[in-house]
């Protein structure tokens, strides 16, 4: 494995024709159908919360969280999380999490929602979702729904909203 330095900062809005084509990359054009997708559209995510890991003078991953509701509960949906193929397997993905969560849980939010791989996320504090307590607009595999509760507390419930629709 080749070592690779990068430095994650916050993203600025420089960052965004680097970080759409990470994704169109990553993701392809189908990438605006999937559930999570939509969710974000028109949402703008946090900038506090949304970090780039740079290699030289590249983007070569990001991270973003977005205001979502969860029943009455403010919370986070996460994603994406895009790391360039010629970054993948040197520990980018996880050093943007670590980054990204420690953050959140800085920052006071108590509610992180993904939709990802458990074998990746759940170091990270995420468990998956029982079937029919958090449902989302589409379709989502209910094996990849999972949450974290960066305060140890309860576990929302109910229908997924884009934004804060109410404060708590």
């Amino acid at each position: 494995m080749k070592q690779t330095t990068w430095v994650i900062r916050p993203e600025d809005a420089s960052d965004t024709t680097a970080i759409e084509d990470l994704q169109a990359e990553a993701f392809g054009p189908g990438r605006f159908a999937r559930t999570a997708f939509r969710i974000r559209e028109g949402v703008p995510h946090r900038p506090d919360l949304s970090f780039v890991g740079v290699a030289g003078s590249r983007v070569a991953g990001s991270i973003r969280l977005t205001p979502i509701t969860i029943g009455e509960t403010v919370a986070l949906l996460l994603g994406p999380l895009t790391v360039s193929p010629d970054f993948k397997n040197r520990g980018l993905g996880k050093a943007l999490m670590r980054t990204a969560m420690d953050a959140a849980a800085g920052a006071g939010d108590k509610v992180v929602l993904l939709v990802g791989d458990a074998p990746y996320y759940s170091p990270f504090g995420f468990t998956q979702v029982p079937f029919g307590r958090i449902t989302l607009p589409g379709p989502v595999d209910p094996a990849r729904l999972l949450i974290a509760l960066l305060d140890g507390g309860d576990m929302p419930s109910g229908a997924v909203h884009p934004g804060w629709m109410h404060e708590s």
